[in-house]
């Protein structure tokens, strides 16, 4: 069963406008898009990446927010997340480490209604100072003092 946009609930629990599964630009990828798949998600290249080899790990069946996956779906998930950190580390060895990250919720920054990973490559030197991570994504958190 599809839920129209307007049932559809925030991770607040609230309601807000999403689009349908038959709108959804990941229900709809083209197979050359396509850089790896498992039997429940597909990674694909961000269009519009942070980084080079910024990838998107996105699950088969269209859900919303992350905490709706299946178990089933959050480990095929993972280890498609972890065959794209393999890959991208052969292919370019200035990588030093990863940010992955969900947004969930339009509070959150959540754009495109179907739930997504995001697997994002760090290079030395990519920022001025990378302590704090995601902690950025709220201006002014993530430098803080640990005494």
């Amino acid at each position: 069963m599809v839920e129209k946009a307007d049932d559809m609930p925030r991770a607040s629990g609230k309601k807000t406008n999403r689009i349908d599964d038959a709108a959804c630009p990941f229900c709809r990828l083209p197979a050359e898009r396509i850089v790896a798949a498992n039997e429940a998600a597909v990674a694909v290249r961000d269009r519009f990446p942070v980084t080079k080899l910024h990838t998107l790990i996105i699950p088969r069946r269209h859900v919303g927010s992350y905490f709706d996956l299946t178990g089933e779906e959050v480990l095929a998930c993972h280890r498609l997340l972890s065959r794209m950190r393999s890959q991208i580390l052969s292919q370019d060895d200035c990588v030093g480490g990863f940010n992955v990250g969900i947004n969930d919720g339009s509070d959150a920054g959540q754009t495109i209604w179907h739930c997504h990973f995001h697997l994002i490559p760090r290079r030395p030197g990519d920022v001025v100072n990378a302590r704090g991570g995601v902690r950025h994504v709220i201006p002014g958190k993530g430098c803080y003092r640990v005494d």
